[in-house]
């Protein structure tokens, strides 16, 4: 398990979790991976995918690292404005092998990215003005962005266009798509989050937080996790709307990230899936066990303090070793696609054909138009 945050003081942290083994109990620590100052300007998003990370700083940059070798990899200087949001894109057959970034930028835009390698593949005009969060559709398919002329935009990734627009009541600061097949989104405005289909958009609830939200977390089984000035981490239930627990006081100043840890890619259930990550504004990162919110003041996990400003956080349950890169749903994957599919390209094929299972795979190979 790896965490990467970002700071105000322009440093980019990298940590990973490790279970120290004693003779009677297990404990949990943050080691410290890496931490200098990758940009020359604040970061304002981070987002990891296996292996990989990347961050978005006010100085127009992206910054891509190898969590493993715990190197920065390079970078992408395709936007005219301070990268306002990141995410990666993976397959459901290949969790720890990210195929596309996005990114979004003050200046509109949103630029599209192929993973491997980092190739710039097209740039997508969201927004009139300034870009404040995306999220991508687990499918692949679309993307959800909302912007400061108070709309919200979707993207068809398929064709790399804007697809459609509407203005909102009210100007969202984040949306996110549930993990579980994206049936639902969420929108934040302030102190109010709204529960949206992702069908037709229709409104399905709406959360007041006590004061204003700065950052969430969808999980499994419709929690939905936030956090934000109040200095708390909530968990609410999106199919009641109402709030499931709460870690009262969990920072001693407001809360500018979250992590949930997912179970791992083999299916079999872990410890680790119960773990979410939260850092603070004051430098702390903290690791909670959920099962433990029903008590009335629950301690910590772990924590680590950078002693910086944080601004963002992001996090993978996958094991940053190389031999993780590839799994053996990767593998099958990749072996079904290439040797399958009679492209001549076929990096342009695997992004404009996004296979989501092998059923796709064989499909394809009969009617690919790249050939």
């Amino acid at each position: 398990m790896t965490l990467v945050a970002g700071s105000y003081e322009k440093f980019i942290w990298g940590f990973s979790l490790k279970t120290l083994k004693r003779s009677d109990s297990e404990t949990l620590t943050i080691k410290p991976l890496f931490s200098y100052p990758s940009h020359s300007a604040p970061i304002k998003s981070v987002a990891v995918a296996g292996p990989v990370a990347a961050s978005g700083g006010a100085d127009d940059a992206i910054k891509i690292y190898d969590l493993a070798s715990a190197a920065e990899l390079g970078s992408l200087l395709d936007h005219a404005g301070a990268v306002t949001a990141l995410a990666f894109y993976t397959s459901p057959l290949a969790p720890s092998l990210p195929r596309n970034l996005l990114s979004s930028s003050d200046d509109g835009a949103v630029c599209i990215y192929d993973a491997d390698p980092f190739v710039h593949l097209k740039t997508v005009a969201a927004h009139r003005r300034g870009v404040v969060d995306l999220a991508v559709h687990p499918s692949g398919r679309v993307a959800l962005t909302v912007g400061r002329d108070s709309c919200l935009a979707m993207l068809n990734l398929m064709r790399g266009r804007r697809s459609f627009s509407c203005r909102l009541a009210q100007e969202a600061s984040i949306v996110r798509y549930e993990p579980e097949g994206g049936e639902r989104f969420f929108m934040v405005a302030e102190e109010r989050i709204s529960v949206h289909d992702s069908e037709d958009a229709k409104l399905i609830h709406e959360l007041d937080a006590p004061k204003r939200v700065l950052c969430i977390a969808p999980a499994e089984n419709g929690l939905l996790f936030t956090g934000g000035e109040d200095r708390s981490v909530t968990a609410w239930d999106t199919a009641s709307g109402k709030v499931a627990h709460c870690i009262q006081d969990a920072h001693s100043t407001r809360v500018k990230g979250l992590v949930v840890f997912k179970k791992s890619s083999d299916g079999q259930n872990s410890e680790t899936s119960n773990f979410i990550a939260s850092a603070s504004s004051d430098g702390v990162i903290r690791i909670w066990d959920v099962r433990m919110t029903s008590n009335e003041k629950p301690n910590p996990l772990a924590e680590a303090n950078t002693k910086s400003r944080l601004t963002c956080l992001a996090g993978s349950s996958m094991k940053c070793e190389f031999l993780s890169f590839f799994s053996l749903y990767d593998i099958f994957f990749l072996f079904f696609f290439f040797f399958l599919c009679p492209c001549k390209s076929k990096r342009s094929c695997l992004f404009s054909y996004p296979c989501s299972n092998v059923l796709d795979v064989f499909n394809h190979s009969t009617n690919c138009t790249f050939s």
